[in-house]
């Protein structure tokens, strides 16, 4: 990066962070629920922001492009499918949950069945955060940072050391972030960071096609239809190692249930909504938004296969390549801000995630008597221990096998199905019991890892039984038990407004139909071959 790239870079971090900072004093932080969810006032954009920015780190966006660059556009269906699995979330889990007045998933979980059970969850969700998504996020993320900007090279230092250094600077502001503004400061900068990658994002594939078509943009993709129309096609094989097309309606549809209906990463932007009309807008944007980002997440590998060449090794470096060949110079500054902005977002959004789980169902039990307010603090304290520890891991990653995406869903499947499965169950039936509970917890952890240990079965499939398994394994225990009482949830817990929004039902069905028309659209019926 030159001079007036970094100056950019500098002036739109420090503005963004000024913004959301002025928007977000009006929150309480001394109490929890200022904290944490942000006083319960966000609106249906901020939601949306939030929870993308979150959900969206570099991984993805490098992770998911170089899976293209290899296998085309099958990779799409870890977004375009997501938007199923949103829609649910807006119809079905968040009015129960809010219904309930839960603050978070493991609240639920403790409400329906116990204690004992919560706590598993809850040890699940925060093992895999601090020891799997929070490094992966700041690692992967300083690792493209330093590829597409050369940081190394700019401070004539080795690249560990710069991403190490990359990697401290964003879990520093991270930190700042959630001291000083709480999740209301995160939603914020999120909004603006979201809008800035959305252009950012689609603006990389669109130079990669006029480039790739010789000032053409309608030429580039021409170009890609003729010379690579098989990449174009969204349904991949059986044995694919990336999406077989069987777990599409099957394992992928389970896992993204447990990631967007279920993970307190993302649940807990939704209920922070300052009623279900927002939290149901907030969602359902997001759909959109996801079908949308596989023009930016997924089509950019295509671009790169077709422009660089097929031996880019390995694959992940295929995005940041792309990205230094067609972005023009003056613009750099601006896209390194909007990456860097991609990083903050997640690690935020999962330390934020990690904090509240740690201080709601750990640490205040244990002190019955403890202030609102030393409820907050310790929040505070258990932010810094995480942030910090989860950066002197983060270069460790470094020394771990390729293919972190993966490796991070494969890791989310030792808790994910059992979890959706009690959930669900949870919700519809009254004689689900908390033995039954954790009975399916344990045989799944043992099973799974059993499946990915031992046996060369691809992660999606073991999901598409492992599902089934677990939810007639915690119905059938349940039966089975004696003199079981039916559960009934107490009535008028909620904490806010319950009425819908208007529009839901039709903006569903909307989503639902453009999902179907991408996969029409990227298939040998459209125009793939």
């Amino acid at each position: 990066m030159g001079l007036f790239s970094i100056i950019t870079f500098v002036i739109i971090i420090v503005a963004i962070w000024l913004f959301a900072y002025k928007r977000s004093r009006g929150v309480n932080l001394s109490s929890s629920e200022g904290l944490f969810l942000g006083g319960r006032s966000l609106t249906g954009i901020t939601i949306a922001g939030s929870v993308i920015m979150t959900n969206l780190s570099t991984e993805q966006i490098v992770g998911q492009n170089g899976q293209s660059y290899v296998a085309g556009m099958e990779v799409m269906a870890w977004e375009v499918t997501s938007a199923i699995a949103i829609v649910a979330l807006a119809l079905i889990f968040l009015p129960k949950y809010l219904k309930y007045g839960v603050d978070t998933v493991t609240d639920y979980i403790e409400q329906r069945f116990d204690k004992t059970t919560k706590r598993i969850a809850s040890i699940l969700f925060i093992f895999t955060y601090v020891v799997s998504f929070l490094p992966v996020v700041l690692y992967s993320g300083s690792l493209v940072f330093n590829q597409i900007f050369a940081i190394d090279e700019l401070l004539n230092v080795e690249p560990l050391v710069a991403i190490s250094l990359i990697s401290g600077i964003i879990g520093v502001m991270g930190l700042f972030y959630l001291l000083l503004g709480g999740l209301r400061l995160s939603a914020f900068s999120d909004t603006v960071y979201g809008i800035g990658l959305l252009i950012a994002g689609l603006f990389i594939p669109i130079f990669g096609l006029i480039v790739l078509g010789e000032g053409s943009f309608l030429g580039g993709f021409e170009s890609i239809h003729q010379k690579t129309p098989e990449m174009l096609n969204s349904i991949g094989a059986v044995d694919s190692p990336m999406v077989p097309w069987p777990t599409l309606f099957l394992g992928l549809l389970f896992n993204n249930l447990f990631f967007w209906c279920t993970n307190q990463l993302i649940v807990q932007k939704v209920l922070a909504g300052r009623d279900l009309k927002e939290g149901q807008k907030g969602a359902l944007y997001v759909g959109f938004f996801k079908i949308l980002g596989a023009l930016f997440l997924v089509f950019p590998g295509i671009i790169a296969f077709n422009m660089l060449g097929d031996s880019i090794e390995p694959a992940d470096n295929a995005y940041p390549m792309l990205v230094t060949a067609v972005l023009p110079e003056w613009a750099f500054g601006i896209f390194a801000a909007v990456v860097f902005g991609a990083i903050l977002s997640s690690f935020v959004g999962a330390l934020n995630a990690t904090t509240t789980l740690l201080t709601l169902d750990f640490y205040k039990p244990m002190k019955k008597n403890t202030s609102d307010k030393q409820v907050a603090r310790m929040g505070k304290v258990f932010t810094i221990i995480v942030g910090l520890l989860a950066t002197v891991i983060a270069p460790l990653i470094s020394f771990a096998p390729a293919g972190l995406f993966h490796v991070v869903q494969q890791f989310n499947g030792v808790y994910s199905m059992p979890l959706l499965a009690i959930i669900i169950l949870g919700f519809y039936s009254k004689y689900a019991t908390p033995f039954a509970a954790k009975i399916t917890f344990g045989f799944h952890i043992v099973v799974y890892s059993i499946s990915q240990l031992f046996f060369d079965v691809h992660y999606l499939y073991v999901f598409s039984v492992m599902f089934f398994v677990n939810l007639f394994l915690l119905w059938g225990i349940s039966r089975l038990q004696k003199n079981t009482e039916p559960f009934q949830f107490p009535e008028g817990n909620h904490k806010v407004d319950l009425t819908p929004w208007k529009h839901r039902k039709w903006v569903s069905v909307l989503i639902i139909v453009i999902v179907l028309a991408s996969y029409w659209f990227f298939s040998p019926l459209g125009i793939a071959e």
